[in-house]
């Protein structure tokens, strides 16, 4: 086992004790286990997964960058829920929000196309 240190700008701070930790990066997926080589990667919008002491667990993870080294991931991030943690309402709200703003020609698109992908990956993650 090894240790996943999360870190977030509201100083969230989680710790997870996993086996292995999947993870979506700017060049694909990869699979991390204990003793891994050195890594940084940029990591996208997408779902995290950990096997931890009691069974897989599937996180939402908002992008950010992973650092890995010595047995220990280091994860900087905007956000991340566990699957059991995520509000469905609200991702939806949050979906169309998003979807509203997309067709706004006044709004940041680039902001709301983030905000969409952003609440997609959090109901995919839920469900």
């Amino acid at each position: 086992m090894f240790k996943v240190q999360v870190i977030t700008p509201l100083g969230d701070n989680k710790t997870i004790e996993t086996n292995i930790l999947n993870v979506r990066t700017s060049n694909g997926d990869i699979g991390i286990l204990a003793n891994h080589m050195p890594i940084v990667a940029m990591l996208q919008i997408s779902m995290m997964s950990t096997v931890e002491s009691d069974g897989r667990h599937r996180y939402a993870l908002a992008g950010g960058v992973l650092y890995f080294a010595n047995n220990i991931a280091t994860i900087l991030t905007d956000a991340i829920e566990r699957s059991d943690e995520i509000d469905i309402e609200r991702a939806l709200k949050a979906k169309e929000r998003a979807e509203k703003e997309i067709k706004d020609p006044n709004s940041d698109i680039k902001k709301a196309e983030v905000s969409l992908k952003r609440a997609l990956n959090r109901i995919d993650v839920a469900s």
